[in-house]
């Protein structure tokens, strides 16, 4: 789920940039074969020599840093020139512009290469657009407010005797119920912000959402609110990814760079600097 306000990868074996006969991959992109088909003066990039991102504006912590993607800080800023290192480009020749969330998956023509926004791949928006592969698996995470029972809490076990709440239908409730197993009955909320206003009234004391969405309430929708931690990851949940114009010739390379930097460890480590470091530990 992308909310618009503010908002261990398991290591994958190493795809190179190289040669291979053309298969289908996750993003639903057709692998490129030819031992350069994406060198650079390859790829079909809107301007020649210059990669061309889109991204919304403001462009929030921790994904952007000072709404200044250029900066190269960030989760998705830095992960964005790790990918155009891959593809041959310096960061001087990556232009970044201002895309609106919502049309960047609308359909029709783009200006842009590729588009980073917490945009969350599914088979809806793949009608429109073509996706990477996922460069985030998104978790779900406990949001108390600083001085609750739980404000301290280091792993899931320290969890199981508080009151938690989630919304209704959602994955934050089942991963609330089959991950934490609270004792006391989970409370259930026909929205987030329901739920945030019994965190206020003290009704529960903490509530399971995704991570960028945790990010979000604690910064602007809770006084004093603070990320617990996040749970520990479990099977394939929703991923964001690069977004690309439909039928994009640079579909399956940016895949082959994204992929790339999962096998040797890149993600992870940005992750960590940019996320876990920024204020969302990781439960045990």
């Amino acid at each position: 789920m992308r909310t618009r306000a503010v908002v261990g990868l398991a290591v994958l074996a190493m795809v190179g940039l190289g040669a291979c006969a053309p298969e289908e991959n996750s993003s639903g992109a057709s692998t490129p074969s030819g031992a350069d088909a994406c060198a650079k003066d390859k790829l079909a990039v809107k301007t020649a020599g210059t990669l061309t991102v889109g991204t919304d504006k403001p462009a929030y912590e921790p994904w952007f840093s000072g709404d200044d993607p250029s900066n190269g800080k960030g989760y998705e800023s830095a992960v964005t020139y790790a990918v155009a290192k891959k593809l041959g480009f310096e960061q001087a020749n990556v232009k970044w512009q201002t895309v609106q969330f919502n049309t960047a998956f609308a359909p029709g023509p783009k200006a842009f290469d590729l588009d980073v926004n917490q945009v969350s791949i599914s088979e809806e928006r793949r009608k429109a657009v073509d996706f990477s592969s996922g460069y985030y698996d998104v978790r779900q995470t406990v949001i108390t407010t600083a001085g609750s029972k739980i404000a301290e809490a280091k792993s899931v076990a320290d969890l199981v005797d508080a009151k938690l709440g989630a919304q209704v239908g959602t994955t934050s409730y089942t991963a609330l119920r089959d991950v934490v197993k609270p004792k006391p009955k989970p409370a259930v909320f026909d929205t987030n912000d329901l739920a945030v206003q019994a965190l206020k009234n003290k009704q529960i004391d903490g509530i399971v959402v995704d991570l960028p969405t945790a990010f979000y309430m604690t910064a602007a929708q809770l006084d004093n609110g603070k990320i617990v931690g996040q749970l520990p990851a479990g099977g394939q949940g929703e991923q964001f990814g690069f977004v690309l114009e439909k039928n994009s010739k640079l579909t399956g390379c940016v895949t082959q760079a994204v992929d790339a930097l999962k096998a040797d460890g890149t993600l992870a480590n940005l992750q960590k600097q940019y996320l876990t470091e920024s204020g969302a530990p990781e439960l045990s």
